[in-house]
């Protein structure tokens, strides 16, 4: 072959060969491409389908509750964070946290590639994950969506959700979101638990220095801490300080200043998780949730301002008194007597005061003042029998029947065993009787006193269609706070307000949510209110509720005892006292959580209830403007009763006198026939 041939195969060959490498590589050019694409499409596809909505709210924030003049009663959070808002947060803490952690945070996208290339090399040479090269955003997507383990796989995961989260959210907003989830150490979550924990402040007040210091701490809360390593804790605060200046950020006089400041360090003001008023409020979180309809997480974290009908003074006494066992009967050793008590404005139907239980409360505790059904006892009759009696025409000078009765095999006791032919409604509701309310509801029909109770706002079954109700044994009962309500009406001429705790709600930026529109209702004339009041009166005076008296101020009020469910013991299951001045009206009851024949009161609901009432209401004297009742429209009823009384007086005083005659008579005969059985026998 001649060398010239040689050389044109050759040629060939190469030429060949050249265009198959061209080929490989083009097509290896563009399986890679190909591939890039498909892992680019899949990241992308993980980081469109990846749920960041956790972030999507603002960050949990303590619902703050009012009494009615703008003074902060408690703080209710569900969370252990505090959030703030980015315009809470002093720029020096945001642009210090920016220059020791993510100098480039603007710039990025969630990713700063050059440091964490810088990460993966020096992880592969370890062999294991010991630096993370991670953004503000990654760390958020990590303290937020991720656990804390150092593997490949939650890398990955972070950096899914870093992207999700620049895709979702400004820059701003990931800041804020960041600052408040990030934790600072010594059980601080976010900066506003970080100054108040550290600082004593809100992290609106923070100097250039305390910024710098709180920013030092994230990279490692437990060594960085200032209460822990004071020394570590000042170094870390100048390097922050030196990145800040390097920045641009500060001036050099502002670094001098700083760096020279002495770090002083103050009493923790984060909320202790005790609330002020627990039971009270309880009630407000339930009445936001029930009547305003909000969600339980929208009013334990939402930021909402929550204006209530509290009195600061009332809600004292009252947790005063339930502080102090001398105002309770002796409890078993094994289970607390309970009580609970409610106060209510009668012309608005605020809740003034409230406690629910006595003993250490605990987060989530049955409410007996709002919750509670028991039998109300005596303290029933006004609504059940007197109301709708005066309604229909009876008067408080009325007789009414005092003698033993048989109502179709209902045969009530007085509890004195005593019966006197007749009495007047007055002397009925002041002592107590029994059978004249029974005798009474007979009369009037026992639809009528159904109808009074309800109209009152409290809950009758079916099996409450018995005279038994003028006597309060209902089937289920009733709570402290629907008492308390329906007796308010008798303060109001007759009109109930509904009882509420909420006056106003607002949104974390003031916007109203939603404001107290209560329902009054009628339940009763003015007249009929006052005859009531001048007969509950008269039971705090002369009756069963003497010690609800207090000195310089009118009280009417009821006493109530519901008797045990077994035979064979001496005592009683429930206690109550239900009253009002002009001003407040309140009730109280005391029983057993579970009554047995170990488990009962020994002593009527004269000797226990009524003295708490008087307590508070005298200790809250000082709110309460109104001293003495109105009862201008009754002046003729009470001159009739009066008349009605002496005229009775008159006549139980002929009897006394005829019965003293009668018995001096019979000494007088008896002595004679004495002696003259002596003379007799002599």
């Amino acid at each position: 072959m001649k060398r010239s041939e040689y050389k044109k195969r050759h040629k060939k060959a190469m030429k060949k060969k050249s265009s198959l490498k061209k080929k490989v590589i083009r097509f290896v050019s563009v399986g890679i491409v190909l591939a890039v694409l498909s892992v680019l499409l899949v990241l992308n596809l993980f980081i469109t389908f990846s749920d960041v909505s956790e972030l999507e709210g603002p960050a949990p924030r303590s619902t703050v509750i009012y009494d009615p003049n703008g003074e902060v009663i408690s703080k209710v959070s569900n969370s252990k964070i505090e959030g703030v808002s980015i315009d809470q947060i002093p720029n020096t803490l945001v642009e210090a946290v920016i220059s020791v952690e993510d100098q480039r945070f603007y710039n990025h996208h969630g990713i700063n590639y050059l440091r964490m290339g810088r990460a993966l090399v020096e992880n592969a040479l370890k062999g294991k994950i010991v630096s993370g090269g991670s953004t503000i955003t990654q760390q958020l997507a990590k303290n937020v969506f991720l656990t804390q383990e150092r593997t490949f796989s939650r890398k990955f995961k972070e950096l899914i959700f870093a992207k999700k989260i620049e895709r979702t959210f400004s820059k701003e907003e990931i800041m804020e979101r960041y600052l408040n989830y990030i934790y600072f150490g010594n059980g601080a979550w976010g900066v506003q638990r970080a100054a108040q924990t550290y600082f004593g402040k809100d992290v609106s007040e923070l100097t250039l220095s305390e910024s710098a210091t709180i920013a030092g701490i994230i990279k490692a809360p437990s060594n960085l801490s200032p209460t822990k390593n004071m020394e570590k804790s000042l170094k870390r605060r100048n390097l922050v300080l030196s990145l800040m200046l390097r920045e641009h950020y500060i001036s050099q006089e502002e670094y001098d200043e700083a760096v020279g400041q002495k770090l002083v360090l103050s009493d923790s003001t984060v909320p202790r998780d005790e609330k002020n008023y627990p039971y009270y409020i309880d009630r407000v979180v339930d009445e936001a949730v029930n009547t305003y309809e909000l969600t339980k997480d929208e009013v334990l974290s939402g930021g909402l301002h929550i204006t209530t009908a509290i009195n600061p003074v009332v809600q004292d006494a009252l947790e005063d008194v339930y502080a102090d066992d001398r105002y309770f009967p002796k409890s078993t050793p094994d289970q607390l007597l309970q009580s609970a008590s409610v106060f209510i404005n009668p012309k608005t139907g605020g809740i003034l005061a409230l406690v629910g239980g006595r003993g250490e409360y605990t987060q989530g505790r049955f409410n007996n003042a709002t919750d509670l059904i028991r039998q109300p006892g005596s303290a029933l009759k006004p609504l059940a029998v007197y109301t709708p009696a005066l309604e229909n025409g009876y008067n408080m000078s009325d007789l009414l029947l005092d003698e033993p009765i048989d109502m179709k095999g209902y045969s009530p006791k007085n509890i004195d065993q005593q019966y006197r032919g007749e009495v007047t409604m007055y002397d009925a509701l002041t002592h107590s009787y029994n059978i004249p309310p029974v005798w009474l509801l007979d009369q009037i029909g026992i639809q009528e006193g159904v109808s009074a109770v309800e109209r009152f706002g409290i809950s009758l079954t079916k099996n409450d269609r018995t005279l038994g109700l003028a006597l309060g044994g209902m089937d289920k009962g009733t709570s402290p706070l629907r008492m308390a309500q329906a007796f308010s009406a008798f303060a109001n001429d007759g009109v109930m307000e509904e009882a509420h705790a909420i006056t106003e709600i607002k949104d974390s930026e003031g916007k109203v949510l939603g404001k107290w529109k209560g329902e009054s209702v009628q339940v009763t004339d003015a007249e009929v209110a006052e005859q009531m009041t001048y007969m509950l009166q008269g039971a705090v005076e002369e009756g069963t509720a003497k010690k609800a008296l207090v000195s310089g101020m009118d009280v009417a009020g009821k006493t109530g005892t519901t008797q045990l469910p077994f035979e064979g013991v001496e005592g009683s299951k429930d206690h109550w006292f239900v009253g009002y001045t002009p001003d407040i009206a309140g009730a109280v009851w005391l029983g057993y959580d579970k009554t047995d024949t170990d488990h009962y009161l020994t002593s009527t609901s004269s000797f226990t209830a009524p003295p708490i009432f008087a307590q508070v209401v005298s200790q809250s004297a000082g709110e309460l403007s109104t001293k003495n009742f109105d009862l201008s429209l009754i002046d003729d009823e009470i001159k009739e009763l009066k008349k009605q009384k002496k005229k009775a007086k008159e006549v139980r005083e002929k009897k006394e006198k005829k019965k003293e005659k009668d018995e001096k008579r019979k000494e007088f005969w008896e002595s004679i026939e004495k002696w003259g059985q002596k003379w007799f026998n002599e």
